[in-house]
């Protein structure tokens, strides 16, 4: 017997679609009920490797978290990392299958990737009770539609009721819900259940109003209004904080949610606070790699784009990207790249993540991410790096600076060490470290030592807090997701969704989907 399932849609990207998916999964978890998170396709430069060796959207990831399960790739078939405004590298069932314009992408390639995404759902339906969904974009997006495998054309293949998730502190909310439904044909549109408002402010019962004529002009009911609550964010696709002189370009978007939340509310145990300076860089990757840093109190962590903004900074972080040649053309043309390598021989610290590390080595050969070939590096670090066309996917476990450490790993290149000491799977000299693993800075005791060093270096007076622990305050977000679910949202209603699907006889709101 299959099980039950509901779809989470959104008005528009970032409305708050895989918040209110994760909530609901833990919500109905800590109600005995076995259940798993599914995007069949997702835009994410943020990724994470499965046990079994799979690359998936990180926000899959920490929905199962929510689930208490093991991430699969069963929850993300589908994954595209952009490497630039037209195209994209696409993975599918966890391993990269090649690039691909966004033409070619939506021109054939999407439409027959259905079949497989449909039976990664109906496996997951076969084994948990419930399954909840999450959409992409829009599914309103009619340009979209006729190839459309993530919104109403999962929806209406597999007979799921579809929740549509709208932002109103962004406002025009009951616009954007009632153009959201009347642009989808009758046929989608009997599976729009009704509506959830995000981030309200305020006094409920001044919106009630307005939720009453949505429901007589729609004939389909809001089932919940959660209230704006300050840094709910978990692992996102992507996030909306890029400095407004960089718009446009092709970057990964910077998410502070997790960083701003930790940073301004912790004060530091020791007599100062250690400044972080996150380089910006084009197409960043799992920058959600800071949350770990801003997670201590007294650490601040900021996000940087020019080179008088690393003078105070007492660790420079260059993170991961998907354009490690093009990350580093941008660090020589902001001036940045010249203050890194000023930095390193004044013994100041500097960590490279991943693309990072790359970037701080000697030499780069790549004929597979940017095919230019043969490329000089900072040479901080006594690294040569080789791209291969086979990424790199693991969890590896292993012991640094006397604590033991874990992280995961997603990368082309090779790299070739050629001296410097031994730091996890790369090596640092002097202040310069530099490794491809990603989530390290989760393991609370290496965190630890790793900012003692880096205090010390900077000669601060910091001392990291004895008892954060990360994990637990993940744990303790994703309950309080799961408490907002619980206590402003009709659960009753949504279990009879995600148990019976969309009500029958919802009325067809014109003009309907255009020809």
């Amino acid at each position: 017997m299959s099980g039950g399932g509901l779809l989470v849609a959104g008005t528009t990207s970032d409305a708050g679609k895989s918040v209110v998916t994760a909530g609901i999964c833990r919500w109905l978890v800590r109600q005995g009920v076995k259940v798993a998170p599914f995007k069949a396709q997702n835009m994410s430069l943020n990724s994470f490797v499965t046990r079994e060796g799979a690359e998936i959207g990180r926000a899959q990831a920490m929905q199962a978290q929510a689930c208490r399960i093991e991430p699969t790739a069963l929850m993300n078939p589908v994954l595209l990392k952009p490497g630039s405004d037209r195209s994209s590298q696409v993975v599918l069932m966890g391993r990269p299958v090649g690039e691909m314009s966004a033409r070619g992408y939506h021109g054939g390639r999407q439409e027959a990737l259905l079949g497989t995404v449909l039976d990664c759902l109906a496996e997951l339906r076969g084994t948990y009770d419930a399954v909840i969904c999450e959409g992409a974009g829009s599914p309103a997006e009619i340009n979209l539609r006729r190839t459309d495998i993530v919104n109403m054309g999962i929806a209406r293949n597999a007979k799921l009721p579809v929740l549509v998730v709208g932002d109103i502190d962004r406002g025009g909310v009951f616009a954007s819900f009632f153009g959201t439904v009347a642009l989808l044909s009758p046929e989608d549109q009997a599976f729009v259940a009704g509506f959830l408002v995000n981030k309200f402010r305020g006094d409920v019962s001044l919106l009630e109003p307005g939720l009453e004529m949505l429901l007589g002009l729609t004939g389909r009911r809001t089932y919940g209004v959660l209230p704006f609550r300050h840094g709910l964010g978990i692992d996102e696709e992507d996030g909306m904080g890029v400095p407004p002189r960089e718009r446009g370009r092709a970057w990964g978007r910077v998410s502070l949610r997790g960083t701003g939340r930790e940073s301004t509310t912790a004060p530091p145990v020791g007599e100062d606070v250690l400044r972080v300076a996150v380089c910006a860089i084009p197409l960043m990757s799992n920058f959600t790699d800071m949350d770990a840093l801003a997670a201590e109190p007294g650490v601040v962590v900021r996000f940087v784009d020019r080179p008088e903004e690393l003078a105070d900074a007492d660790l420079v972080v260059i993170p991961g990207t998907r354009g490690t040649v093009k990350a580093l053309e941008w660090l020589r043309e902001r001036g940045l790249g010249d203050a890194l390598v000023r930095r390193a021989a004044e013994q100041r610290p500097i960590l490279g993540i991943c693309g990072g590390f790359q970037i701080l080595g000697e030499h780069i050969d790549d004929e597979i991410e940017s095919r230019q070939g043969s490329v000089d590096g900072l040479g901080l670090l006594p690294v040569r790096v080789r791209f291969a066309r086979e990424k790199t996917l693991t969890r590896p476990v292993g012991e640094a600076l006397g604590e033991p450490v874990e992280g995961y790993e997603i990368h082309h290149g090779v790299a070739q060490l050629t001296g410097g000491e031994a730091f996890l799977d790369g090596c640092r000299v002097g202040q310069t470290w530099g490794t491809h693993w990603h989530g390290s800075l989760e393991s609370d005791g290496f965190r630890r030592a790793f900012l003692r060093e880096v205090a010390a270096a900077a000669g601060r007076r910091f001392v990291p807090a004895p008892d954060t622990s990360f994990a637990a305050l993940r744990e303790e977000q994703l309950d309080r997701l799961g408490d907002l679910i619980e206590q402003h949202a009709d659960t009753d209603a949504l279990w009879r969704l995600i148990e019976s699907g969309a009500p029958q006889g919802l009325p067809f709101i014109p003009p309907g989907a255009p020809a």
